[in-house]
């Protein structure tokens, strides 16, 4: 995570601290939240192992202390209501037991932000009803159009997708996407089917979408509150004429939208290393903001070569992975 100065590394290696350091069920938990001084902001946080250590990076504690921010470790084996107190509670944990936990710890403590909503990220979960806000959209009147790829959901019996995808008018190539995100590596992996011989290759249940040529650029747009940040990211090549008469089968696609893939200082054709308007962006992200009941996510959006500005969100994602951000914190400020 870049942040706004330098940090040098002497002051680094003070910010570096095991987060279980800042448990309130840690015997240090006292001295080490007493060692900040009057502190205005204290998150609590649940979160994979995994999650903690991309997230937690040296500088963002760093920073948050300066600015009087405290991170504790919530102990998900003790009542919630015997921890904190919390002025913002963060987290990322899937179980209906947590979910059931947060909403019944939020109707007591009505005053504590709850980043974000459990029954706000499950919208999230399948990608089906994740892109359906997205169709409902009109912002082709306000800038330029936004909308989703055509697409359908195959639920079961993998010999019925050619007929489904014949009924629903789609052409070919199509990715294929699993339905269910459930943060596992499997949810995100991804496959392009060049021909209608291959359908019934496909593991369902899943989604099919229209592959859309977009010169190879992927957008990820970060949103936390108000604030929006747009990266770029290499993304899968346009596929031509030559492609489709040349390739069979169904082809792995490789995780284009990680960090590594970063195409943010490429040399790229300006056409297509464009970002999408600043205006177009603010107007999304508050429909959008409006209508997940989100406020810490990202979208995956591409432009279609030659589609005269007509940009289309692919992907949702909740508190996306730091392996998959490059995000500039200007401020620690968490919404509220």
């Amino acid at each position: 995570m870049r942040l706004r100065g330098d940090v040098s590394d002497d002051e680094e290696e003070d910010a570096v601290m095991d987060p279980a350091l800042l448990s309130s069920s840690s015997p240090n938990g006292a001295a080490v939240a007493a060692a900040v001084a009057s502190p205005r902001l204290v998150v609590g946080y649940a979160l994979t192992k995994k999650k903690v250590k991309s997230f937690l990076q040296p500088k963002l504690l760093l920073l948050a202390r300066k600015k009087g921010i405290i991170f504790i470790s919530i102990d998900e084996t003790r009542p919630l209501s015997e921890q904190g107190p919390f002025d913002i509670i963060l987290h990322k944990v899937t179980s209906k037991e947590w979910q059931q936990v947060l909403e019944d710890y939020h109707e007591v403590h009505p005053q504590v932000t709850i980043l974000d909503p459990p029954n706000a990220i499950e919208h999230l979960n399948n990608r089906q009803s994740m892109l359906e806000e997205v169709a409902d959209l009109s912002l082709s009147s306000f800038y330029e159009e936004v909308c989703t790829p055509r697409q359908v959901v195959i639920m079961k019996d993998p010999s019925s997708i050619p007929t489904a995808v014949a009924m629903a008018g789609l052409t070919l190539p199509l990715v294929a996407k699993p339905l269910v995100v459930d943060g596992t590596s499997k949810s995100h992996e991804l496959s392009l089917a060049y021909d209608e011989a291959s359908l019934s290759m496909l593991d369902p249940p899943l989604v099919l979408q229209e592959f859309v040529n977009h010169g190879g650029i992927l957008f990820k747009v970060y949103i936390i509150g108000e604030a929006i940040q747009v990266v770029r990211r290499f993304s899968v090549p346009d596929v031509n004429t030559y492609d489709l008469l040349n390739n069979v089968g169904i082809y792995r696609l490789p995780r284009v939208s990680c960090a590594a893939a970063s195409a943010d200082h490429a040399d790229l054709d300006p056409s297509i290393a464009e970002l999408p308007p600043r205006p177009l962006l603010e107007k999304l992200s508050r429909e959008l903001r409006g209508r997940l009941g989100l406020r810490l996510f990202n979208i995956d959006m591409i432009r279609e070569l030659g589609g005269n500005d007509r940009y289309y969100i692919i992907d949702i994602n909740y508190f996306p992975d730091e392996g998959q951000r490059s995000v500039s914190t200007r401020d620690v400020s968490l919404p509220v």
